[in-house]
């Protein structure tokens, strides 16, 4: 019988290219939208869900499906204007997650994939110290205690109905069509415009869009991903240096790197209030994917080289 699998957050960053994906490989795909729009994609069925609410009935959408690919979420924001921040992630990650994970288990769904964040684990980590699948968790912030929380709903829930709960928590995600501060660092390599990263030598995991993808199918089927909690990312680590020239070589241009030392921009973020932003530039967050390996023989099939050049790509007009 044809596999169906429901995919949630279906026309995002990441839920687009998972659709395209599962179609090309002979997966009848269920998008679950707010509103009907033109996906552009053969043989996926659109189901429109609206707002999602604790009342929310997903039996039209969970129709014949065997695995849920939950990617449908409040994001990580770095200016919140919420009074109350932390409800709103757990309104949205937390509870209606689990809403749509006990009616999935209700009707029979085998498999529930949700796409987690690596901030449950933390926002960093020593230099060859890296994060692991099964380790502590430390979120720090409303987002990754809220995609904490989904985790340990999920797994109480695995455990009271027998739904298979398999858990992924990718570092950032790249890839054409990526957005954010991504986006604006490779206009900037584009642009030929310096950059103070010459002296920062830190060690972060990213994940290509394609390699996550990949990961998401196999964790479809694979026997062993049931149950589990995996890292994911390309399995080269990157320092903001490396990842600027590697971004200037993809694009065709050189790149212009200024050799201001670590501790200068430390103090200059404090300064204008960019303290968290200049710790994502240079310190330190890398993970550990080898039980990926390990338990299902998973190895990134694109290069660190090759998503950078996709993605330099994929920002391109024709």
């Amino acid at each position: 019988m044809r596999m169906r699998a429901l995919v949630t957050g279906g026309t995002g960053f990441i839920g687009t290219a998972l659709l395209v994906r599962l179609s090309s490989i002979g997966i009848q795909c269920v998008a679950a939208v707010r509103h009907q729009q033109e996906l552009g994609l053969a043989g996926v069925i659109q189901t429109e869900i609206g707002e999602v609410t604790l009342q929310a009935q997903w039996a039209k959408a969970l129709y014949g499906v065997d695995t849920v690919v939950h990617l449908a979420a409040r994001v990580h924001v770095i200016s919140d204007s919420l009074l109350n921040p932390i409800a709103e992630f757990r309104r949205i990650n937390v509870q209606n997650t689990l809403v749509l994970a006990r009616q999935a288990a209700a009707l029979g769904v085998k498999r529930f994939i949700f796409v987690s964040s690596v901030k449950v684990n933390g926002e960093s980590t020593p230099v060859g110290v890296p994060f692991l699948a099964d380790g502590l968790n430390f979120p720090v912030d409303p987002y990754g205690i809220s995609k904490m929380e989904a985790e340990q709903g999920l797994r109480e829930i695995a455990s009271q109905t027998g739904l298979e709960v398999v858990i992924i928590r990718p570092p950032l995600v790249y890839g054409p069509g990526v957005k954010a501060n991504f986006a604006a660092l490779m206009r900037a390599v584009q642009r030929g415009w310096p950059l103070p990263f010459g002296s920062v030598h830190n060690q972060r995991s990213l994940v290509a869009l394609d390699n996550l993808v990949d990961f998401i199918v196999v964790c479809m089927t694979h026997p062993q991903a049931a149950n589990q909690t995996f890292l994911v990312s390309d399995g080269q680590d990157l320092s903001t240096n490396e990842l600027v020239r590697g971004l200037a070589h993809a694009s065709g241009v050189p790149a212009r790197l200024l050799p201001v030392p670590v501790w200068a921009m430390r103090v200059a973020g404090v300064f204008f209030g960019k303290s968290g932003a200049i710790q994502r530039v240079t310190g330190n967050l890398q993970v550990d994917i080898s039980k990926a390996n390990r338990l299902m023989g998973w190895v990134p099939p694109v290069s660190v080289e090759e998503g950078l050049r996709r993605a330099v790509a994929g920002t391109r007009k024709p």
